[in-house]
């Protein structure tokens, strides 16, 4: 579906005067500051700092499987679930807001390993929100399926990395490809029928070299499946022997060289691509200039927060709040040759204060305002001194957390 055209009018005083229905929409009370890009042939418009849109919110760090992609490999962090006063907190503040944020039910432990969670999603589904949770899929069976569906759920994420039996199982240890499948293949058919089923059914696939080459039968496997939502990111090395899985070797050099604003600059078109079609533009994507696809600029450094510019933050299972989910947990991750103790870092509890004053606390908006800047070094394509092995700070001077080595940052990481 086409997004509706909308009109904004320039008043007598010289005023952009926006239309009611996105000042609703994105929450813009008087005194609000937007940030603004210019681009080619207008403007780009950023939400509001002030406003919360999305909430992560982390039922449990507790896993019934292991596996070799997860940071619970190689941390020392205590276990728990949320508690029902945690919870409750939570609830509250949504229910305060106007403009109600999506909730996603995700974390590093399995979200469904929570003995509330159809309650959980039940509540903030009331609210008005647009509920979604990730899961393996291990334990979905047909009584929790039906209460999935029934309680509203909006979209449900399965993590699937590979296509066969065997590729799979050497990710998701503990887990058998053919018990997921079987899962969702109930699950779809306990649907609603239609062309718009609910819940949807999304895929989440974490490329690596061993499984890559499934990508494509990973997408047909879904889509039989009843999958209308894929989600591709990169591998995190939390492990030493993780890090020969990476493809992304050649990227974190050409983001470097391809940010220059002196390079060619080349525009290529949507084709067909096959045959000679497809060697000439991959060949063409490699050539060293500067890329733009279709109106999207393919190359270069994106510097640019996803949770920050989404307006999101994240809720461990202890009630800590924090600007995204890679800082609810002290980490321990490889760029390039050199191994990261990344340290988590959180802005209040709301066992202890209320949500929103979390959120619209200064110090909160003025590390969001940094982020949204994004005047950090380089570290994601320079990754050459001693600095880049915290987070604590960097060549620039910048304090603790920076970003400046955050792959989600770069597009090479990405969470559904």
């Amino acid at each position: 579906m086409n997004p509706k055209t909308l009109w904004a009018e320039v008043d007598e005083r010289g005023r952009l005067v926006l239309p009611a229905e996105l000042t609703a929409q994105f929450d813009l009370k008087p005194g609000a500051r937007l940030r603004l890009d210019q681009e080619l042939n207008g403007m780009r418009v950023h939400r509001p700092l002030t406003q919360l849109n999305k909430l992560y919110i982390e039922p449990t760090d507790l896993c019934n499987i292991e596996c070799r992609t997860c940071m619970r490999n190689t941390w020392n962090e205590p276990m728990g679930r949320m508690r029902r006063e945690t919870f409750e907190h939570i609830v509250q503040a949504v229910a305060a807001l106007e403009h109600k944020p999506a909730v996603m039910f995700a974390g590093i432990g399995e979200p469904t390993f929570h003995a509330h969670i159809v309650e959980m999603i039940q509540r903030v589904q009331a609210l008005g929100c647009f509920v979604e949770i990730t899961t393996n899929g291990t334990t979905l069976t047909a009584p929790r399926a039906r209460q999935f569906i029934d309680a509203g759920l909006d979209v449900l994420w399965v993590s699937l990395d590979g296509a066969t039996p065997e590729s799979y199982a050497d990710v998701r240890l503990g887990a058998e490809l053919p018990q997921v499948l079987a899962n969702l293949e109930r699950f779809n058919s306990m649907r609603k029928g239609g062309h718009f089923a609910r819940p949807e059914i999304g895929i989440a696939f974490v490329a690596l070299k061993h499984n890559i080459a499934e990508l494509p039968e990973v997408i047909a496997l879904g889509k039989r499946l009843g999958a209308t939502r894929f989600s591709v990111s990169n591998v995190l090395p939390y492990s030493h022997d993780m890090r020969a899985e990476i493809l992304y070797g050649r990227a974190l050099k050409d983001i470097a060289y391809l940010s220059s604003q002196w390079l060619p600059r080349l525009s290529l078109p949507k084709m067909d691509l096959q045959g000679d079609a497809r060697a000439a533009f991959l060949a063409a994507l490699e050539s060293g200039c500067s890329v733009n696809f279709a109106g999207n600029r393919l190359s270069g450094a994106n510097d640019s927060c996803t949770f920050i510019e989404s307006g999101a933050l994240a809720v461990g299972w202890d009630g800590n709040v924090s600007p995204c989910p890679p800082l609810l947990h002290n980490q321990i991750t490889y760029l390039k040759h050199r191994e990261r103790r990344l340290r988590k870092h959180s802005f209040g509890n709301v066992n202890a204060r209320p949500l929103l004053d979390i959120w619209n606390d200064s110090a909160y908006l003025a590390y969001r305002e940094r982020v949204m800047g994004f005047a950090f070094a380089p570290c994601t394509f320079c990754g050459g001194c001693e600095l880049l092995d915290t987070n604590e700070t960097d060549c620039l001077g910048n304090p603790f957390p920076v970003c400046g080595g955050c792959l989600w940052a770069q597009g090479l990481i990405q969470c559904p």
